[in-house]
């Protein structure tokens, strides 16, 4: 442990819980799309890879899957049926980049670290995004929505009332993931076409780094899925990283994280958050705000296998 961190669990009255033997490498990623995408982040892990690579490798594939509904071109459109998509990268340095509200272009999640590693800047939005990314070799695809998309879209139409479907595939709205690699180094990536029919210009958590996602490589990282406006109201996966900091276990982290959301005097019937941890030493941990959060978990200990969270809620009926 740095003296910077030991450090910081003093001033605490207690050490960071790296309770076990913990794992490395070791990747995480939310939803049953996690399971090849960590394939490939494993390819990238177990040949002694970068996370940050891990990770970007890892999410490209959900953004390339023509069958998903929730992430990349060929998912749900806002409700005036368009596909815009969000996504952010962060680093072992503390390097971040995120793009929002991107239209046409296939790995947002690249262009995300390109944000990152060619400007000075932390996030691009809109055409400006889409700019960047087309001066720096990205191909705008010109195609509006996959017909699979389309067709849902179209029924959606006849009745144009949103309402979010806990639990429901094709609306889980993201694919976040975080790794450890072999040099003990964190990265995370998130990303997503966002809530389907949303209203146009919406922007939920996922490219917004404290809330999608968080990095610091002397405690942890944590990702989130959901309905990310009650994770951006808690500032979420900061929220995790703070409380593994002080202490707690990466389980421990995202359930007081759901606990602050179950506390909001808003209605939460139809509403679904779930957060996604690994500290330091590679312990790992999750929490979701009702039942039927899951998330794939790939390292030399577990051959790539879905978990079950544990939840504060019953279902909502």
């Amino acid at each position: 442990m740095s003296a910077a961190l030991l450090s910081v669990t003093k001033s605490f009255g207690r050490n960071l819980s790296f309770s076990g033997e913990g794992t490395k490498p070791i990747v995480l990623s939310t939803w049953k799309h996690g399971l090849e995408a960590n394939e490939a982040a494993w390819n990238v892990l177990g040949s002694n890879g970068k996370a940050l690579d891990a990770v970007e490798k890892g999410v490209m594939v959900t953004e390339a899957d023509i069958h998903n509904l929730s992430v990349g071109l060929w998912a749900l459109p806002d409700r005036d049926g368009h596909v815009t998509l969000d996504a952010c990268i962060m680093d072992e340095l503390g390097r971040c980049g995120s793009v929002c509200f991107l239209e046409h272009i296939k790995h947002p999640i690249s262009v995300a670290r390109m944000v990152m590693e060619k400007t000075p800047h932390i996030m691009l939005v809109g055409l400006g995004a889409q700019k960047f990314a087309l001066d720096n070799g990205f191909k705008l695809e010109k195609f509006d929505r996959s017909p699979e998309a389309d067709k849902a879209w179209k029924e959606w139409l006849k009745t144009a009332e949103y309402k979010p479907n806990i639990n429901v595939p094709g609306n889980h709205d993201t694919i976040g993931m975080i790794a450890l690699d072999a040099n003990g180094n964190l990265s995370g990536s998130c990303t997503t076409s966002g809530l389907g029919y949303k209203m146009r210009g919406r922007v939920g958590d996922s490219p917004i780094i404290g809330a999608g996602l968080f990095v610091d490589n002397e405690v942890g990282a944590a990702t989130s899925t959901g309905v990310g406006e009650e994770v951006i109201r808690i500032s979420g996966t900061h929220t995790v990283v703070e409380m593994m900091r002080a202490g707690h276990t990466p389980e421990e982290a995202c359930k007081i994280a759901c606990e602050r959301i179950k506390k909001s005097p808003r209605n939460l019937k139809e509403v679904q958050v779930g957060f996604l941890a690994i500290n330091k030493h590679g312990e790992t941990g999750a929490y979701a705000l009702r039942k039927g959060f899951e998330y794939a978990e790939y390292s030399n200990a577990v051959k790539n296998e879905m978990r079950n969270s544990k939840f504060l809620l019953e279902d909502a009926k």
